[in-house]
């Protein structure tokens, strides 16, 4: 621990506190991105391989092909296409708000994701300008005097704080795009599930089906 301290007493002199404030920023960033990737793990993001045979089986008129088929999904989006076999009319809005609702709590934390990316890179410009101030400074005060090695020492602790900056954000952006394309794909399986859920092209033969029983009886 005392090592640990040592070490973020020797970046805080190096490149000042806009350093350690990225530092923790990349920290906090980091615990987000894993727990998303756990949040996406546990619900199943992806793994639509039953429910999409449930949609399938609905879409052919089979009711009971359906229902086994969704007791085997473990995906998030389970509740909502079992919303829409319970009910006789399914209602549009109520079952995209339902899958809505998912989604919004996959996608929490994307905000903050979003302003680290944006913000990192700023911080990091606005470390570097307060070191060039100081660089310069230095330099007014030595005068003729000036040891132009000191004044690169002092411009390239000044850029520390911009590549820090670009090192959070960069890799933030990235996993960002990720997490955006992944969530644009659960959306277009969704509107595809109930779609079908809807409008079944087996409607008539379920219906058919049902009317022409009794009469074989």
């Amino acid at each position: 621990m005392s090592g640990l301290m040592q070490s973020l007493r020797q970046v805080a002199d190096l490149g000042g506190p806009v350093v350690l404030l990225l530092i923790a920023v990349s920290v906090i960033t980091l615990t987000v991105v894993l727990y998303k990737l756990w949040q996406f793990s546990s619900a199943g993001v992806g793994r639509h391989r039953a429910l999409q045979e449930a949609v399938a089986a609905f879409d052919r008129g089979d009711r009971s092909g359906a229902r086994a088929a969704l007791e085997r999904s473990t995906s998030y989006l389970a509740p909502v296409v079992d919303m829409g076999l319970s009910a006789g009319r399914p209602d549009a809005a109520r079952l995209q708000a339902e899958a809505e609702t998912r989604f919004a709590r996959l996608e929490g934390g994307f905000r903050f994701l979003d302003t680290v990316a944006q913000l990192a890179p700023l911080l990091g410009l606005f470390g570097t300008v307060l070191g060039m101030i100081e660089a310069f400074q230095a330099m007014q005060a030595a005068g003729a005097q000036v040891d132009p090695s000191a004044l690169a020492g002092g411009i390239w602790v000044a850029l520390l704080t911009t590549a820090v900056g670009l090192a959070v954000a960069m890799p933030t952006s990235m996993v960002l795009s990720w997490f955006e394309a992944r969530m644009d794909a659960e959306r277009v399986t969704a509107e595809r599930a109930i779609a079908t859920l809807l409008t079944p092209q087996g409607a008539g033969g379920v219906a058919l089906t049902e009317t022409a029983s009794p009469a074989h009886a």
